[in-house]
């Protein structure tokens, strides 16, 4: 069989695999798109031509930037904790020492376990203020405890999610330090280079593709946090915790309006495209370099 007739065959193979993959993205977004169109409200029958007014009711609401704020907020502060806790583990974990297969376990596990179940834990076992184990530590050392929840919510959400995502950042770029040269680093040793400067100028510069590919992809996923904001804090106290895909949420699920957060759905999509391409700008421009 010739070549040609092979790639005909493969494509011919894996196109009902592509169109229903193609199907079932381009459906539910076809549909949102329609429905942002529409007045909408879930609680009255009917629908009503309303043209743009969904988005612009969307992006002239009160809570949008504040809320727009607050994802920017938790997107970076995830990434950060988890890109510098990543690369401190992989130093680590790149050690031989006695137990490291136990330790890559237990720095491995936080990632298999489901957010919502996450997020409860965090709340109810370790910073509920009257029983959690914060709590019994700060009266152990005669403080006062603190309810995270309610005076820190954004920065307790983000530690919570940065505590999930950390072993993904972690995995990556423990690969990356494992595919290191150590004869460089042993050269640089040997020509009086320090411990700091090895670091910044030997292993920085190797961990710069992958800490762009971790960036990329934590920052498309963390854009739709969800689940911790709903079972901590409800985008609570006030707006403080709300993030876009919680206020889209709270039009839907609370206000009835199918239409509004179906346009408030769009300008998630259009946000979270843009940074992506962004992002793959840059690790192609780190990819030529």
């Amino acid at each position: 069989m010739s070549t040609t007739h092979s790639k005909s065959a493969a494509k011919l193979m894996l196109s009902p695999s592509v169109i229903l993959l193609f199907l079932w993205m381009i459906v539910p977004l076809c549909m949102t798109l329609y429905f942002s169109f529409l007045r909408y409200n879930l609680l009255k029958p009917g629908t009503k031509w309303f043209g743009f007014k969904n988005y612009y009711y969307f992006v002239t609401d009160p809570s949008f930037m504040e809320a727009m704020v607050n994802t920017l907020y938790l997107v970076g502060g995830v990434i950060f904790i988890t890109i510098v806790g990543g690369v401190l583990l992989g130093l680590l974990l790149n050690k031989d020492f006695w137990g490291r297969g136990i330790v890559r376990l237990l720095v491995i596990a936080p990632f298999f376990v489901m957010p919502t179940v996450s997020a409860l834990v965090w709340k109810n076992m370790f910073m509920n203020p009257v029983n959690g184990l914060f709590a019994y530590a700060a009266q152990f050392f005669g403080t006062e405890p603190i309810d995270f929840f309610a005076h820190y919510p954004l920065a307790t959400i983000t530690g919570i999610v940065a505590w999930q995502w950390l072993p993904f950042a972690t995995l990556i770029l423990l690969t990356a330090l494992q595919s290191l040269d150590q004869e460089q680093i042993e050269a640089a040793e040997m020509d009086g280079a320090n411990a700091w400067h090895r670091f910044w100028h030997i292993i920085v510069p190797h961990l710069a593709r992958p800490i762009t590919v971790v960036i990329l992809i934590e920052t498309i996923f963390l854009l739709g946090i969800f689940a911790e904001i709903l079972v901590t804090t409800n985008g609570g106290p006030g707006n403080e915790s709300t993030n876009i895909t919680y206020l889209i949420y709270r039009l839907v699920r609370l206000g009835f309006d199918a239409g509004g957060g179906a346009a408030g759905g769009i300008i998630a999509v259009i946000l979270a495209n843009v940074v992506a391409i962004f992002m793959m700008r840059l690790i192609g421009k780190n990819l030529d370099h």
